[in-house]
């Protein structure tokens, strides 16, 4: 049995593979179990091993790679358009095949076990940061209903949640002031966990030479220099900071037609974490600009006089993902004095 090329659509128990020789025609076709996976990949050559890059793609594709074979990822998105008729199993699996062989396919690396593991402590810390904020807001408005208001501020409302939880209580009534205390003892506690989170990804920044220096550009901490260096496995697949910036979604979503270029809002493609921590990072830095403007980079003023402060915002995160890019794909550092132009 001759097998050059390997579609395999992924589930939690029950796997489809779809397997065809040198010149297209299909020679495997079947279902195989959790437990028959692998044995199965054991018994081939060498082969192309096609997959969507979802959830445990990323496992399934080091064990494959251990085995001999040349996995490559896909974007679920870009595997669509390759389903002939209807939405099943086999086919799918027909259509990460088909996508698999084309030259112009883009593929998603393989992350390394490290990787994903500080990518699994940056989604906790995503989910513990959205309860807080959750429970913080159910905490004010529950007092707000008998007429007791909390200032604005994450700081302020802990401080507050401590309080209750200390048993300085505010005069509401007995079942109001029983379930302010639970609420409050949880926010109370899923902050210190995010605390905890904070600190491993300080720890692993301070080891990490990538983020060490991916630190180093205004805007960036910690938590986004952690971010990047996890996940972005190769910097070298893109060709410049621009192509990743697009990667990224920060640049216009285009809609041209008839020699005619019309440019919207930014596509919101791709990570929305890390778009996120940029946009957030210069969030922080333009503030920074305004209570010192006499300190500040001119060429930040100069944005900042003829754009909005979100557009500018925008901007500076596009530049400072071409930077990121430069740095993590050449080895670079950052340098103030050779900073790319900022986007207009």
């Amino acid at each position: 049995m001759e097998i050059s090329t390997i579609g395999l659509d992924l589930a939690k128990n029950v796997f489809q593979v779809h397997a065809v020789d040198s010149v297209g025609n299909v020679v495997v076709r079947r279902t195989l179990r959790r437990a028959q996976l692998l044995p199965f990949f054991a018994s081939l050559p060498p082969c192309l091993v096609g997959m969507e890059a979802c959830g445990t793609a990323h496992h399934w594709a080091r064990e494959s790679i251990k085995l001999g074979h040349d996995v490559r990822q896909m974007p679920a998105a870009y595997v669509k358009p390759y389903v002939k008729r209807g939405k099943t199993d086999a086919a799918d699996a027909e259509a990460i095949c088909e996508a698999v062989t084309r030259p112009t396919m883009r593929f998603v690396p393989v992350k390394s076990p490290e990787q994903q593991a500080a990518l699994s402590m940056h989604r906790a810390r995503d989910l513990l940061v959205k309860q807080r904020t959750q429970l913080v807001n159910m905490v004010r408005a529950l007092l707000a209903e008998f007429g007791i208001n909390i200032p604005q501020g994450v700081r302020l409302a802990l401080e507050m949640a401590r309080k209750i939880v200390d048993g300085e209580a505010p005069p509401v009534p007995r079942e109001a002031a029983k379930i302010a205390g639970r609420l409050s003892q949880q926010a109370l506690d899923t902050h210190a966990q995010l605390r905890e989170i904070d600190l491993d990804l300080l720890a692993q920044q301070r080891t990490n030479d990538t983020a060490r220096r991916l630190m180093s550009i205004p805007g960036i901490g910690p938590i986004g220099a952690t971010a990047l260096a996890a996940s972005v496995t190769d910097a070298s697949q893109f060709r410049s900071g621009r192509e990743f910036a697009a990667w990224l979604g920060l640049t216009p979503r285009q809609h041209s037609s008839g020699g005619k270029e019309r440019l919207g809002r930014i596509s919101k493609m791709g990570d929305k974490y890390l778009r996120t921590l940029l946009v957030v990072g210069m969030t922080s830095l333009i503030k920074g600009v305004k209570r010192k403007p006499e300190a500040a980079d001119p060429r930040l003023v100069a944005l900042l006089a003829r754009k909005p402060v979100r557009g500018a915002t925008v901007a500076m995160a596009n530049h400072t993902a071409r930077v990121a890019w430069a740095i993590m794909a050449r080895g670079e550092t950052y340098q103030a004095g050779h900073q790319p132009r900022l986007a207009a």
